[in-house]
């Protein structure tokens, strides 16, 4: 029998996001692509999007958080056990992202790392966190840290779909004692086979993508999840789950209005599992469309749902949007920078507060699942400096957000004896590409920190 002290409130002990120096405005880019007014900030519900040119790459980015979380919250990378990236943004069909990580644990002499990359579309940053909460419970935990790095670069072909790209990755510290505790046995999975979004050519950054078929598959893992999960929440706390029941919904976020109706969703199941109930009055009339395929393309449906569910979502699910909205989608990131976005927002309101979680990823695999603050989240708020770093963001012309897509495009078809070309204009702490050798082998530098700037 395992006599080993078992780990108590395993959930995230820290956390930190990086993100880059440049955005374009989606205002300016509407006019720029000479698209209807509001189509990128009203219709998808987006306000600003992050990129990067040839400076950076999925390398870089992941060294440049996993740094600043070491770092910032004074870690030991002797203290860490497992290390597991989460990314759909790949540069080798065989070396992970993790192996480059490496690097980092090299001065301390720590190989003794478990983990490697988990990839499926947005949601292998989830299943990272899974598989790291899953072994601090099991009896190869031998104490230590694990940390999970989630991001990617989005990226897409001129049309309709490039205005949901972005940048972004965040660093998880996960561990016993967290401020931050995951509802362990409380979660909801749903997974299928369909080609929604997918990345069969590995000659181009760009995915291929069907959009409706993406938001009604994303709409359909919410309702599949959601009774999941509730059935869970239901058998373990012995209370009824209703929205009412959480505290606050984080949504992945490819773009607000997605994140909109996701919430309205969750009041239609809520409606579903109680007609009877007199405060659904305003949209009990829908109960027979149930959850069928007609209910995602109804417009008088989604016309009533997004009424309804206005409070719910300035009061749940607002706060968690900032950094998504001013971002863009960071795939597997994209949930975690609505978990950024409500600890600044909120500090220290968000003890003893649940928090709902929904993971989506095209192909498609989905999960929602749980934290619940337990003390302070303070100091992660002021460490990661949220509001002041989106300040402190440059904004470019749309002209000079297009020519970097197009040196990018460059980069990716030369990647041998490529040396990068676009100005180095990166903030402190920030890992960057210097040069591709002749054997496609990359090798990098970092901005001196901000500590070392001051010095």
């Amino acid at each position: 029998m395992d006599s080993r002290k078992v780990p108590q409130n395993i959930g995230i002990v820290a956390l930190d996001f990086y993100f880059p120096q440049q955005y374009v405005n989606q205002t300016e880019l509407e006019k720029y692509d000479k698209a209807q007014a509001g189509k990128y900030t009203i219709g998808l519900g987006q306000t600003n999007m992050a990129f990067v040119g040839d400076r950076e790459d999925i390398y870089s980015i992941c060294l440049t958080v996993l740094k600043n979380l070491l770092e910032k919250f004074n870690i030991n990378p002797a203290d860490v056990g497992r290390l597991e990236v989460g990314t759909e943004t790949i540069l080798d069909k065989a070396k992970s992202v993790k192996t480059v990580l490496m690097d980092l644990f090299k001065e301390c002499g720590n190989t003794n790392i478990d983990g490697v990359d988990t990839i499926n579309a947005c949601y292998g940053g989830t299943n990272a966190l899974f598989n790291a909460v899953q072994w601090i419970e099991s009896s190869y935990w031998d104490g230590r840290y694990a940390i999970v790095i989630a991001g990617d670069i989005a990226i897409y072909a001129e049309g309709p779909a490039r205005p949901t790209g972005g940048v972004g990755a965040c660093a998880l510290l996960i561990g016993p004692n967290a401020p931050i505790v995951m509802d362990l046995g409380i979660r909801g999975t749903h997974m299928e086979n369909v080609y929604d979004f997918y990345k069969p050519n590995l000659d181009s950054e760009y995915p291929i993508v069907d959009g409706k078929l993406s938001a009604d598959c994303y709409l359909r893992a919410v309702d599949r999840c959601y009774a999941a999960y509730a059935e869970k929440f239901e058998k373990k706390l012995g209370r009824k789950m209703s929205i009412e029941a959480v505290d606050y919904v984080i949504f992945h976020a490819p773009y607000n209005k997605l994140v909109q109706k996701s919430i309205a969703r969750l009041s239609y199941n809520d409606m579903l599992r109680d007609p009877e109930s007199s405060k659904f009055a305003p949209i009990s009339k829908f109960k027979d469309l149930g959850l069928g395929e007609k209910s995602y393309s109804n417009a008088d449906l989604e016309k009533a749902l997004g009424e309804f569910s206005k409070p719910a979502y300035n009061a749940k699910v607002a706060p968690t949007t900032h950094l998504p909205k001013n971002l863009g989608n960071s795939y597997c990131g994209a949930l975690y920078a609505g978990l950024i976005s409500l600890i600044a927002e909120v500090e220290d309101g968000l003890i003893g507060k649940r928090v709902l979680m929904f993971s989506y990823g095209s192909g498609l695999a989905a999960s929602m699942f749980s934290f619940v603050v337990t003390s302070s989240v303070k100091n992660i708020a002021n460490k990661v400096d949220l509001k002041g770093r989106l300040a402190r963001r440059i904004k470019v012309a749309p002209e000079q957000y297009i020519q970097t897509l197009q040196v990018r495009e460059k980069m990716h078809h030369n990647l041998k004896d490529y040396t990068p070309t676009e100005p180095l204009n990166l903030p402190p702490g920030t890992y960057y590409l210097t040069k591709i050798d002749a054997k496609t082998r990359r090798s990098y530098a970092r901005t001196p920190s901000a500590t070392q700037a001051r010095l």
